[in-house]
């Protein structure tokens, strides 16, 4: 009768600590607090927005995007023209000279290559945001998911840890009762200190993740960081763009490389035109006080020195000619540097395509995966242990037999956290790879 009522405590303690387990699984605050706050934690929306925002590398692309536009508004400026003043005296005597000049370079041929090349290298700045937001945008992803995975990870091994304690303490009851050998014990005692040093391992993980995460928010390695999505959710919430919503040829790494070539066309045809005549105009004043030592009868009769002073007006034109230097090492410098910008358009578009191939195929094979364990598998995997740990306690099975499952079971929650992160990861790729910068 006593061993009967033995058996009986021993049921309920283990229905008791399997649904102690469950409630602390359903609550994940509980079993990995440092890491994941569902009510004050950064979501991923949130995380990429302040990186978009703040971090430093976009905050300089913008910074260089202003700087192409100042290039722009300086290559439209026209030159100044070139005012002159000269004087000269005769020395000892009464002569003197004063001229005045104007130089006005018209710029005629030069200044639309000037202008449609700054144009496109504003247009070549503006793409270069949009590629830095395409990467930061699905590095934040990748490392928030990284993150949100080891964060699982820890949750699993707490669990485990927490069951394995619980267990340990029931089996030093039943040896201290006299019902189980001091084996039993010694073997749930070794595993336990065996999952503690995993969890640790585990945690540094989690850690190193969250601190990879930090630099790509604008934060420093000492500010506090607690996420709000966890993998479940953010595999559960993530919506894919339609397969028709982004193309390869409409990324901006691409648009780049085009926009990178069409700015070489504009450098060819800058060179030949800095090679062509160009017309600059003049205009002079000049007023000259003259004389000579002799004199002669002035106007009123009386003798007065000889002399005059005269005005003189000149306009004119001066043409550069382009007889030897036509820039031709210019030119042809532009036009390897067309035939470079092409070659590497190709090339983009081509790893563009196979990218986005490379994705897809990631992306479904990842989703029949966590499906895989979706389909009862990892709900099995956790009854067959509550099972066989309910079946030790009514001393059926020896420890050998939890422990092999236990460790069954953990397997299982990892290959699981391992199914859904590279299934968040593979979709992050696709919409990567199909352009999306937001």
């Amino acid at each position: 009768m006593t061993c009967h009522r033995c058996a009986l405590a021993w049921v309920f303690i283990a229905l008791a600590s399997t649904g102690a387990l469950q409630a602390q699984g359903a609550n994940g605050q509980d079993r990995v607090g440092p890491f994941l706050d569902p009510r004050d934690g950064i979501g991923l929306d949130a995380a990429v927005a302040r990186a978009v925002a703040q971090e430093p590398g976009l905050r300089a692309a913008r910074l260089e995007v202003d700087v192409a536009r100042g290039e722009r508004q300086q290559a439209a400026l026209r030159p100044n023209p070139v005012f002159s003043v000269e004087h000269r005296d005769e020395p000892g005597g009464t002569d003197a000279f004063t001229t005045a000049g104007v130089e006005w370079p018209l710029d005629l041929f030069r200044r639309p290559g000037r202008v449609q090349t700054a144009e496109r290298t504003v247009r070549v700045a503006e793409l270069s945001i949009e590629e830095e937001q395409r990467v930061l945008v699905a590095e934040v992803r990748f490392r928030y998911g990284a993150a949100a995975a080891a964060i699982r990870e820890v949750g699993v091994v707490d669990e485990t840890v927490l069951a394995a304690q619980q267990q340990l303490r029931a089996v030093r009851a039943r040896v201290e009762a006299g019902n189980a050998p001091p084996l039993e014990a010694d073997l749930l005692e070794v595993e336990v200190r065996r999952l503690e040093a995993a969890r640790l391992i585990t945690v540094g993980r989690a850690e190193a993740a969250m601190a990879q995460l930090k630099p790509l928010l604008a934060m420093g390695p000492g500010e506090p960081l607690l996420l709000r999505d966890s993998l479940e959710s953010l595999t559960a919430a993530f919506v894919m763009p339609r397969a028709d919503a982004a193309v390869a040829g409409s990324r901006s790494d691409v648009q780049q490389a085009e926009a990178r070539v069409a700015l070489a066309d504009a450098r060819v045809d800058q060179a030949q035109r800095e090679g062509r005549a160009d017309l600059s105009l003049f205009g002079t004043y000049m007023r000259m006080d003259s004389g000579f030592p002799q004199r002669g009868f002035g106007p009123n009769g009386g003798l007065e020195r000889v002399r005059g002073r005269f005005d003189y007006v000149a306009i004119g034109a001066a043409i550069t000619l382009p007889l030897l230097n036509r820039n031709q090492g210019q030119v042809a410098a532009a036009r390897a540097e067309r035939l470079a910008a092409e070659a590497r358009r190709e090339a983009v578009e081509r790893a563009a395509g196979a990218e986005t191939a490379a994705a897809e195929a990631r992306n479904a094979r990842a989703q029949q995966a966590v499906q895989g364990y979706r389909d009862g598998v990892r709900e099995l995997a956790r009854r067959n242990l509550d099972v066989v740990r309910q079946t030790f306690d009514l001393g059926r099975v020896t420890v050998f037999e939890v422990l092999a499952e236990q460790k069954r079971w953990l397997e299982v929650e990892q290959g699981y956290t391992e199914a859904l992160r590279e299934a968040w990861e593979a979709r992050v790729a696709l919409t990567r790879a199909r352009g999306e910068t937001k």
